[in-house]
């Protein structure tokens, strides 16, 4: 019984559905509570959201960070296109400033992302990061840690782990961009 994925490639077969929209929050929420015991509250805080569904999901933990320790934390963009070192030679990727908007010297950054793989996206991150300036610390956060990695790095905040096959992948499904809310297990359409 599968169905294809509409919002993001049509090639693309869903296998299952690992997590609905409650799932999803919940599991945000207990998110949320480990970055604030694990920095000791909100102060010199700040969420580093990578470009696409990172953002969304650092903007939704900055505002539950907010109600729950009753102070704003910043909340920045950062997109890390030109620093993956797994673009063709040929590519011409399209530049987009880093919008932190705000200093990162001196703060605790949480980069935030969707799904945890290869470890080649967070490392390139890391490098636009600090082309931004000198946190005190960096920890990642990510919502599915699918394993494979190439580099070694891990995630500080695990939303869950899942165990994929390489011909496998992970959609993480957003209203704000989707119309939908969920986490898919996908793989290429054979057909």
């Amino acid at each position: 019984m599968s169905s294809k994925i509409q919002p993001h490639s049509p090639t693309l077969r869903q296998k299952a559905q690992l997590m609905s929209a409650s799932e999803i929050e919940r599991t945000l929420v207990r998110l949320v509570h480990e970055i604030i015991e694990k920095n000791d509250g909100a102060k010199d805080l700040g969420l580093v959201g990578i470009r696409r569904r990172g953002v969304f999901l650092a903007e939704r933990i900055g505002r539950m960070i907010q109600r729950i320790e009753k102070t704003p934390v910043p909340v920045g963009t950062l997109d890390i296109t030109l620093y993956r070192d797994d673009l063709s030679p040929l590519a011409k990727p399209v530049v987009q400033k880093a919008d932190i908007g705000f200093s990162i010297t001196g703060k605790n950054i949480v980069l935030v992302d969707d799904v945890l793989y290869t470890g080649r996206t967070t490392r390139a991150a890391l490098d636009a990061l600090f082309r931004q300036g000198r946190p005190t610390r960096v920890q990642l956060c990510v919502l599915i840690d699918r394993g494979h990695r190439e580099l070694p790095i891990e995630a500080t905040f695990v939303g869950r782990k899942v165990q994929t096959t390489r011909d496998e992948m992970i959609e993480l499904l957003l209203n704000d961009v989707d119309q939908a809310e969920k986490v898919l297990l996908v793989e290429k359409d054979k057909n």
